[in-house]
């Protein structure tokens, strides 16, 4: 077993050290914590305009330079805000990694909304902007690599560790979960590489005081490739009328479908792996399981 990659530490009076050091025209501003934070980067305000976003371990340092050269390319061909780079930061005060600077997007996190899991307005809007996201012009963009964990290859790129997981599951579901994961790769993509954002989570999808989605945040794990690991959402977070409107907004093909399937399935059986008290990871891989 390989050992656990260090993390240095990210703390409010580092970011302080950090911006005060190299961008002295916002030493004024004060640092503090968000209400919901990530674990691939840690995230600050600076201000009430601007916010801090720094990695926390070293195999997150690639998406720096990724999102500063592509998130401002992006949003303007997007129905929703996603984050706009202002100033890159580069490793001093302690702290190893090249971090950034971003205009601060407004609106409350979908993880801390309480429950969407019916809400098809959501899911449309989701859906829509993931069409909209594969619209995009791939012209140098990434595909699949260490930037991104691999997103938007073939979930095969994962089968060692999923198979492994799926032997620790009871009859029948072992069999189960074998059984989608020869569906999930028995296909590929087989249009040009599209845009996808890697990483549609009720952490990273914001909303307005209405409830609306208002921003997309969090393009760590994009790039270009196969769609389908953008597809998750409809087991992790919908259900009912809801997840229809989301397969219907999202208008892609079974084979698409199988392959989501199989890295919804990989990442829940990873999970209830590493950590067998999550209750909601059991819930959406014995929701996969069903065939749902």
């Amino acid at each position: 077993m390989s050992a656990p990659e260090r993390r240095p530490r990210i703390d409010a009076a580092v970011v302080r050290r950090l911006v005060d050091t190299q961008f002295p025209q916002w030493r004024a501003l004060p640092v503090r914590p968000v209400e919901h934070d990530g674990w691939d980067n840690r995230t600050f305000r600076l201000g009430d305009a601007l916010s801090v976003r720094l990695p926390s371990a070293e195999g997150y340092v690639e998406q720096v330079a990724k999102e500063h050269r592509w998130l401002p390319r992006l949003g303007p061909l997007l129905p929703v805000a996603i984050p706009q780079p202002v100033a890159r930061g580069e490793p001093g005060e302690g702290y190893p990694f090249a971090w950034s600077v971003y205009r601060w997007l407004p609106g409350t996190p979908v993880v801390l909304a309480g429950d969407v899991s019916r809400d098809a307005a959501l899911a449309d809007a989701i859906g829509r902007f993931l069409v909209a996201l594969r619209a995009a012009p791939t012209t140098g963009a990434p595909g699949p690599g260490t930037h991104n964990f691999f997103r938007g290859a073939p979930p095969a790129v994962y089968e060692e560790e999923a198979l492994a997981a799926f032997d620790l599951l009871d009859e029948p579901g072992r069999g189960r979960a074998r059984a989608l994961w020869d569906e999930a790769t028995a296909s590929r993509w087989q249009a040009d590489p599209v845009w996808f954002h890697g990483d549609v989570a009720p952490g990273n999808l914001l909303l307005d005081a209405a409830g609306a989605l208002s921003a997309v945040i969090d393009f760590g794990t994009s790039g270009v490739g196969d769609p389908a690991c953008d597809l998750v959402p409809a087991w992790t977070m919908f259900e009912g009328e809801a997840r229809d409107a989301f397969v219907t907004a999202v208008g892609l093909d079974d084979a698409t479908w199988a392959r989501a399937r199989g890295w919804a399935l990989w990442k829940s059986a990873i999970t209830v792996r590493d950590r067998p008290a999550d209750a909601e990871a059991r819930t959406t891989l014995a929701r996969i399981l069903r065939r749902y």
